[in-house]
């Protein structure tokens, strides 16, 4: 069995994680066959978001790892505390908070910054060898990190600004459909539209599956047999 750890950034899509894609990914990685370690940061969120309305909230805070453990029903742990040697895969689920708590792309595009052991883990477990999965904007997050030195090549759908911003940062961008995956065989990473894309659960579904299954295929083939 490979162990794939999943690192949140809230709970709800426009100022944490897609609940959809998070639970999708979760889904369709057991049922590969994957062991699932949760992780998230332990800091605030950028703000909080009414989403009932869509407007911020003012004066109201929350924490990314408090909020992300409704997700993993509790079982969460720092992603500071997240090790490269003790994960076979990584997957990072989108939704805003993604662009917001894991990075500042959603305020800084090409110029963001990733949370350092955000940052610090995907650099491992890369150069380990070791698949990376990323949904919806997620692949800003991969593409700040590697897109200097790996130039990896990544999708986030169809949209021409974040296309450009992905290949700002080193990245290749490549458009896909919401049912298709962009696979770079040559850095083993692998990325999903999802609700880049949307327009429904029934949708995003197809291609969160194809990405996920890829990552676990790609993990069992570097897991020695016993």
């Amino acid at each position: 069995m490979v162990t794939v750890g999943l690192v949140l950034s809230g709970c709800g899509y426009l100022d944490g994680t897609e609940i959809h894609e998070a639970v999708l990914a979760a889904y369709f990685l057991q049922a590969a066959g994957a062991e699932l370690r949760w992780f998230a940061p332990d800091v605030d969120q950028m703000h909080v978001v009414d989403h009932r309305t869509g407007q911020e909230v003012p004066g109201e805070r929350r924490n990314v790892l408090t909020e992300s453990a409704r997700i993993a029903r509790g079982d969460i742990a720092p992603v500071d505390e997240a090790r490269a040697d003790d994960l076979d895969a990584l997957v990072l689920p989108g939704g805003f908070g993604a662009a917001k708590n894991l990075s500042s792309f959603a305020t800084e595009g090409a110029a963001c910054q990733v949370h350092p052991a955000v940052e610090q883990l995907v650099r491992d477990v890369h150069a380990a060898g070791k698949p990376i999965g990323a949904l919806c904007i997620a692949p800003a997050v991969i593409a700040r990190v590697l897109g200097a030195g790996e130039s990896p090549r990544l999708t986030i759908g169809t949209d021409a600004d974040t296309a450009a911003a992905l290949n700002t940062m080193g990245a290749r961008h490549e458009a896909r459909g919401v049912d298709e995956i962009a696979f770079d065989a040559d850095r083993n990473i692998v990325s999903t539209p999802a609700y880049m894309l949307g327009p429904d659960i029934t949708a995003v579904a197809a291609g969160i599956e194809q990405c996920c299954r890829k990552v676990v295929e790609q993990a069992a083939a570097r897991v020695p047999t016993v």
